[in-house]
């Protein structure tokens, strides 16, 4: 029975969903600072005759605000 949860959600979503609740439960200073590390970034390249191009972001990372400031 131990894989009835499997019927329900992936091992992703499971996951996702735990570490939204713990983010949840810090405190606001620690929940601000986990919520910036699980920001990724993806970038791509375009590579022609060997070479690699400009690396661009597939979606640009926000402006930063003010260090220390939470946002609102």
């Amino acid at each position: 029975m131990s894989s009835t949860w499997r019927e329900f959600m992936s091992w992703n979503k499971y996951t996702q969903v735990a570490s939204r609740a713990l983010r949840q439960a810090l405190t606001e200073t620690d929940r601000v600072a986990a919520e910036k590390r699980a920001a990724i970034g993806v970038r791509y390249q375009l590579w022609e005759n060997g070479q690699g191009g400009e690396q661009n972001y597939v979606v640009p990372p926000a402006k930063e605000t003010t260090p220390g400031t939470p946002p609102v």
